[in-house]
């Protein structure tokens, strides 16, 4: 072995040690294995470009809002720009989080202002954003409004015309599938045991 391969695995070695502290689902190989396989290595990090792509390529994810919302998730620093900690452990929410991990998850990817609520406007906004419209209706928007009320009945708890993330989490506790009731911003259930972290560079 040469003495930049050992010194690149002893760095290796010690970030995944760093990261481990941090992330609870995956193993200390797994962690290795990512960030051997980091798609924004060499570069400080991954841009809002490559990190859709990976979102597009490997979990199938088209909306453009979600994917955004996604990203602004993982980017804790907001400093644009995803770096190798911050994708791990995004990862380890996104791929194997807790059902408590997974409600705050969601819920920031769908507090599109980050004032901690999920407003009547961005319920609006993310609801006509991933329905398809009917040639035929007159005014699709009456009918999302409609769908925005109802969907105020089923989870403002305190019923004050917004989403709190405890309104959130006690609607999703009490049924599950309202986990992403305002676009999928989680990888299928039941493939994200399976997806092959060396793949996740392809395509950007």
């Amino acid at each position: 072995m040469s003495e930049t391969s050992a010194t690149n695995r002893k760095t290796i070695q010690t970030l995944a040690e760093t990261i481990c502290r941090h992330v609870g689902h995956f193993s200390r190989a797994e962690v290795e294995c990512l960030i051997r396989h980091f798609p924004g290595r060499g570069a400080s990090g991954l841009d809002r470009g490559g990190f859709r792509s990976i979102l597009h390529h490997t979990f199938g994810m088209t909306d453009d809002m979600t994917m955004d919302g996604v990203f602004r998730t993982f980017d804790k620093d907001s400093d644009s720009i995803v770096s190798v900690k911050e994708w791990i452990e995004g990862l380890c929410v996104f791929l194997r989080g807790t059902l408590d991990e997974k409600i705050k998850y969601c819920f920031q990817v769908y507090d599109l202002n980050g004032d901690n609520y999920i407003s009547r406007e961005e319920m609006f906004h993310m609801l006509k954003n991933r329905l398809t419209r009917q040639p035929t209706e007159e005014d699709p928007d009456e009918g999302i409004k409609d769908l925005v009320e109802l969907t105020l009945k089923m989870m403002d708890d305190d019923h004050d015309g917004k989403l709190s993330f405890v309104d959130f989490e006690k609607a999703v506790k009490k049924e599950n599938l309202l986990l992403e009731a305002f676009g999928t911003c989680l990888p299928d259930t039941t493939k994200d045991e399976k997806t092959d972290f060396t793949d996740m560079n392809k395509g950007i």
